[in-house]
């Protein structure tokens, strides 16, 4: 039976959206097709589910979500009753149930709704649907002990109509009474409770939002600019040097359109980082002249200039009475209320409570949940050389937000913060450190000059050699100051790795360091070694590789099940290429006798069961392999790069292996999500203790 888990609140304002998020972050974790129902719904666009849509890559048909709209549901329950009201939506719900393992169920949202006791409908039809509530309890305004009474009466109103109660959250409380509310309802509860402080970020709108609530003309601006949170106003009217002491960071400045020296003087704050400023905003229908516009692009590229025809006063009544919507448009508050879902809850005890199957599948998506999750779970320094690129300060943003890792970022640090202050990239909990003037600099210089003195480097050579972003980041780690580094998206692979064999080394027990692809096919994962660091190992090495890969792949919940791949299988073929594996599978097996390994094995013997069947009856690998060791690099390269485009699987990595402590290498073409899924496989191998 498809098991549903129905998020309900008891009034509006509740700001619910960060638990519907967050639900459906753990339930996909855990099961291949989530199904998204809302028994009723308003007219127009519903942002949620085109986030929880585009996010999710959910294929569910948007027509089957919804049971009725609002206007439909009070003429039917005026009508007919609400027991054919009730009956007709849960038909409707179960159509989408059938299909799915578990349904996310979004109730009411007690916006003029015109249905009378809302709360016992929810009740109800939670009940009907056979799902588990949580409920969620607004706390803006309140003070701590009205948001503690009304946390309790919600759950009694719920448990009383006969629900099953699987917790409650209590959301935008003042962060100052959080912790005391927490251990207040804690106590006095039969379930479990988490509070959520307030977030800014979250109720902020984006600037394109405001744009378009104003009807706004947008005069300068790249959608990335306009992506950015206001998180405050501030009008201008002063002189200069007064009205620059008043911007804060993230504000929208809104001052008249015929006020150029306060949008250039605004603009060239934000080129310089004090502070980094949302936008302008310009009232009365004024531009700037082409003159003045052509200077503000140059100050601040990407920054937005907005220009609205009501004057200052409408104009700021009606900023203040907007408010930040989780939506597709607006992914990266998306990541700040999934961070701070994770934060607050014990998203581990809700998905036990929850009881969704665990699916036998494991999608990509599934993986990449699976490594942000075991990386939050003990959270590691890892080090960014390439701080300035775009890329990067991206995937940063995202990792912070998500509170996936601590970041140290290396680079010119004036340069970071303009380039993540024009991008809306929040990296005020980063470590941001520029080699070149750094204090660690002649410490690692002469740290380095002893290892590697007995290739004549000096003290003074080694100062330069230390300066680059990837030997600083590489003795960063090796000193202790981060825990693991990535870096390759604007470097090369040597340039990346060749500190890290100098300075870290190898561990004791590997001969070699070599790599794996996790390679994410729809619905599985393999592993893939060694794809990208060794051209063509020998038998002692290959065998290395392969229980390195074992490890790695245990590591990160793979079960390690080893094919040592050759073009022949067993004793079918020979040569000094089928000699090499055979030999290295027999030094595995006898280091490793715990391992199951199978070799030599043709490719589609080791994963396909019917051939398995055929060429190694009996074998407990064939068939059935999930690391794949390439006996040279110009095959497995080739192999994983066809498997990824022809298969459309999903390629993470190259993951190294072997290092006393981990360094990760990126593709010059690495995505945002490459970059973020990266960092954490990193942070996950640097969780286990290095060898020194």
């Amino acid at each position: 039976m498809t098991r549903s888990v129905y998020v309900t609140g008891i009034d509006r304002g509740d700001g619910r959206q960060v638990a519907e998020l967050g639900v459906m972050e753990l339930l996909t974790r855990q099961v291949d097709r989530v199904g998204v129902f809302r028994p009723l719904v308003h007219d127009g666009p519903d942002r949620l589910f085109d986030l929880l849509r585009a996010r999710y890559r959910l294929s569910q048909d948007a027509s089957t979500v919804y049971g009725l709209d609002y206007h439909e549901a009070s003429a039917l329950q005026a009508e007919r009753g609400t027991d054919e009201l009730v009956s007709t939506l849960v038909d409707r719900f179960h159509r989408v149930a059938r299909d799915y393992e578990v349904v996310l169920v979004l109730g009411t949202d007690f916006a003029a709704t015109q249905l009378p006791d809302e709360l016992a409908l929810n009740a109800r039809l939670a009940n009907e649907f056979g799902a588990s509530v949580l409920a969620v309890v607004g706390g803006r305004g309140q003070h701590a002990e009205s948001v503690r009474a009304e946390a309790r009466n919600a759950y009694r109103a719920y448990e009383v109509l006969g629900c099953d109660v699987l917790a409650l959250i209590v959301n935008r409380v003042a962060p100052e009474d959080r912790e005391e509310i927490h251990e207040r309802l804690e106590s006095r509860l039969p379930v479990p409770c988490w509070v959520l402080p307030d977030e800014p970020a979250l109720a902020a709108p984006t600037v394109a939002q405001i744009t378009h609530a104003l009807d706004g003309d947008v005069l300068l601006g790249d959608d990335s600019g306009l992506a950015r949170d206001a998180l405050d106003f501030v009008f201008g009217g002063a002189m200069l040097p007064n009205f620059l002491n008043a911007l804060t960071p993230g504000c929208l400045v809104v001052t008249p359109g015929d006020r150029a020296d306060l949008v250039v003087g605004s603009l060239a704050a934000h080129s310089a980082g004090t502070p980094p400023i949302a936008g302008v905003l310009l009232t009365l229908g004024e531009r700037p002249s082409p003159e003045i516009l052509t200077l503000a692009a140059r100050l601040a590229p990407g920054t937005p200039v907005v220009s609205v025809a009501g004057t200052s006063f409408p104009t700021a009544a009606e900023l203040f009475g907007l408010e930040g919507k989780l939506s597709a448009a607006t992914p990266r508050k998306a990541e700040t209320a999934l961070g701070l879902f994770e934060r607050y809850v014990d998203t581990a005890a809700l998905l036990k409570r929850v009881s969704a199957p665990s699916s036998t599948r494991v999608t990509p998506m599934m993986f990449e949940h699976k490594l942000l999750e075991q990386a939050r779970s003990d959270r590691r320094r890892v080090v960014l050389p390439e701080g300035t690129e775009e890329r990067v300060l991206r995937a940063a943003d995202v990792l912070l937000r998500r509170g996936v890792c601590d970041l140290t970022l290396l680079g010119d640090v004036e340069q970071i913060r303009k380039k993540a202050a024009d991008l809306g990239a929040d990296l005020a909990d980063a470590q941001l450190i520029d080699p070149q003037t750094s204090e660690l600099r002649d410490r690692f210089a002469a740290r380095y000059a002893q290892l590697r003195a007995h290739r004549g480097v000096t003290v003074e050579l080694a100062y330069d050699v230390v300066a680059d972003v990837n030997y600083f980041g590489t003795l960063m780690v090796q000193e202790g100051l981060a825990d693991g580094m990535v870096s390759g998206s604007v470097h090369s692979t040597a340039a990346t790795i060749r500190p890290a064999f100098e300075i870290i080394k190898t561990k004791p027990d590997a001969s070699i360091v070599s790599s794996v692809f996790f390679m994410c096919l729809a619905d599985k994962v393999l592993a893939y070694g060694d794809c990208a660091v060794n051209p063509d190992p020998d038998a002692e090495q290959l065998a290395d590789i392969a229980i390195q890969s074992a490890a790695t792949a245990e590591r990160f919940g793979v079960e390690p099940r080893i094919a040592m791949l050759s073009y022949s299988t067993g004793t079918s073929g020979s040569g000094a290429d089928v000699d090499k594996v055979r030999e290295a599978t027999e030094l595995v097996r006898t280091r490793r006798p715990d391992l199951l390994i199978e070799g030599p094995i043709q490719y589609d013997a080791a994963v396909e069961p019917s051939v398995a069947a055929t060429k190694l009856p009996g074998s407990k690998v064939a068939g059935q392999a999930s690391v794949l060791i390439f006996p040279d690099l110009n095959t497995g390269n080739n192999t994983y790069k066809a498997v990824q485009r022809s298969a459309g699987a999903t390629a993470v990595g190259p993951v190294l292996q072997g290092l006393r402590k981990p360094v990760n290498d990126l593709s010059r073409g690495a995505l945002v999500q490459d970059i973020v899924t990266t960092v954490a496989i990193t942070a996950i191998q640097a969780q286990t203790p290095s060898d020194d």
